[in-house]
Order: C-alpha cells, then structure tokens, then sequence
C-alpha cells in the first residue's frame, strides 16, 4: 500500500503525497466537532435507459494546465453539480475549493486556498465536496488533516468549522432525512451521522480490509438513495457494493472480476452516481473510462472515455469525480489532465 517514490510517498487511493502523511494523525490539533447542518442539496438523475452521451467532452472547467490562477485547476478530483449547473471542485494539489457557473473561464476561490496546512482557513488535499443550500455552506472531505469541514457560503468568510474529527474520510454522501455518510478508507467502512452526532454509526463495513461481501479495501466515493441504500466504490477491491439499509453485507454491482480493462471488470473505480432506475455509473479510474451498469448487469458498457489515456476531447488521464445535472448530462474531473469535463446527453 505504501511505495517509495523518493520525495513523495504514495499512501492515499493512488494518489502521491508527501512522506509526512504517512501519519495522518500529526496534523490535527482541534478535537472538538460542531453540529451537522441539516440540510443538503440531493440530485438523483432521471436518465433513460438507452440513454447515450457525447464521445467528445467540452472542457467548462480548467484545461490550462497545473496551477493556481483563476482559470485554472490542478488535481481536481471532488466534483458537485448542482441545479443550475454550477459547479463545485474540490483541488487536491490546489488545497481549496473553488465554484465555477456554467460558460465561465474562470473559477472562485470559495474555500481553503490558503496553501496546505491544518488551521481552520486550510486543507491538506481535500477530496469530496457538497452543497447545502438552507445552511448556505459547502461540506468538504478535507483528507489530509482527517475531518469533514462546513464553509459559508455567505460572502466574506474566512474559515471553516469541523463537523467530523479524527476520521480518514474520502467520499461524501446525503440521505433525504439529511443524514451525512463519509467513508473512511483506513477503517474501510462508511459511517452515517445524524444530526448533533459525534461518533457516527457504520452502516457498511467495519470489518477490516478484505474481500468478502462484508468487508472492502479502502472505500472511496459514496452514493446514498432515498432508500438508504449504500452504494460504494471499493476502490482496491475493483469494484462497486450496495448495502441495504440494515444489511450486515453487501452485493456486488459492479465489477469484482478483478482488476482488469474487459467489459466485467474495473481498474480502482471512483466517482459514482446512481439514477433513479437503480443503474450505477461510475468512474474507472485507470482504465480512463466511465462505465453503466444496469440492475443485475453481468457487465457495464462504455458510456465516455475508454480510448486510452490521454489529453484528446474523448479521452482521460486518471479521471475521478462524477457527476450529473438534472437534464443527465455528465461532468468528470480529469485529474491529470487538469480540467472538467462535460458530456451532453443525446
């Protein structure tokens, strides 16, 4: 899990880090965790089931290359689309977040952006982003420093406030009770906190690393449906895993072929997203694809990317967040390519 890269050490879901993180817990120094906000922004596609996209993405977010300017991103990998189509990214090497609208060719620094660091203005990589729209903030995986952080949107904010401490979180999730879901990818479990709860409760995993149907290794990115049902990119197991609510294990619903680039499998899959059908979409990661699988599909089909790595519009280099908007049409974040990425739907 760990390699020696020489001035970098790679210990986080494929990702390269600095050797210091070897030990996440050096970073944090507040122990305390505020009340969950109440109320968060819930987009559950309506796409048909023959739909179809663009092969050829549109760049509407960054593609200017690794940096910090404002027309920039570097290392996106957290991607939240809302409404209107506005987006949230969460920058991995850029340590901030940043909200770009739709035909902008600039981005706003609306969190962190204060280089990497633990005080309550910084991230240390953050990951997963979401939006609360009551509470008017933004909710953010910040994995280097091991808490989830709440951030005003309300105009001159400075810093951020804790809502989960000392958890080794990845991905993020909501329920329509309001119920947030992190993922923790050194316990490989999920946990859901209600309201005012500190501790949180697993409702997937919990059992250590391995590949049974109740286990994963290192979980990422998270989708919960309005039945609580827990999907999961398990991310070294190459492959996705609903969890009823309740359930003690979980199904397979994408992948678990092993690691491979045939139609059966999946490569260390990320970004995940489930429409209203039940059909999972998800982002295959090194094989530089976004696959569909239907309800009991014995195999996904290619809905973007899938023709190697690279820079071309109908190509990815790493790619990881996903997301739709409400008329289906897809956004990825193309890690190592530095942009965003849009596929119209058909």
């Amino acid at each position: 899990m760990i390699l020696n890269l020489g001035r970098y050490t790679e210990v986080i879901m494929g990702r390269s880090v600095p050797p210091e993180m070897i030990d996440l817990g050096i970073l944090m120094t507040e122990k305390n965790a505020n009340s969950l906000s109440s109320s968060f922004i819930i987009v559950s596609p309506n796409i048909p089931v023959d739909a179809r996209w663009m092969q050829n993405g549109t760049t509407v977010a960054g593609g200017n290359g690794p940096g910090n300017a404002s027309d920039q991103v570097w290392f996106p990998n957290g991607l939240f689309v809302d409404g209107d189509r506005t987006m949230i990214i969460g920058e991995w090497e850029n340590h901030r977040v940043t909200l770009w609208k739709m035909g902008d060719t600039n981005g706003e620094v609306v969190a962190g952006g204060h280089g990497p660091g633990n005080q309550s203005d910084q991230f240390y990589f953050p990951t997963d982003v979401l939006i609360d729209i009551d509470g008017d903030s933004f909710i953010i995986c910040d994995v280097g420093n091991q808490r989830v952080v709440q951030w005003s949107r309300r105009s001159g904010t400075t810093q951020g406030e804790i809502l989960v401490n000392n958890i080794n979180c990845y991905g993020l999730a909501v329920d329509d009770q309001k119920y947030l879901y992190v993922s923790d990818y050194v316990k490989h479990e999920v946990r859901r906190y209600e309201k005012g709860d500190k501790d949180g409760t697993i409702v997937a995993g919990g059992n250590g690393a391995g590949t049974n149907l109740n286990q994963f290794n290192a979980p990422g990115y998270i989708f919960v449906d309005r039945q609580q049902t827990v999907y999961v990119s398990d991310y070294r197991n190459h492959r996705v895993m609903k969890w009823n609510k309740g359930a003690s294990e979980g199904r397979v619903v994408a992948g678990g072929n092993g690691q491979g680039s045939n139609l059966t499998q999946l490569s260390y899959p990320n970004g995940l997203s489930i429409d209203t059908l039940g059909t999972v979409y998800v982002v295959d990661s090194r094989n530089n694809r976004v696959m569909r699988w239907p309800t009991y599909a014995k195999q996904g089909t290619i809905i973007a990317g899938g023709n190697g790595q690279g820079s071309e519009a109908s190509q990815f280099y790493n790619p990881e967040g996903l997301s739709f908007d409400r008329q289906g049409n897809l956004y990825v974040a193309d890690v190592r390519n530095n942009r965003i990425q849009s596929f119209s739907i058909e």
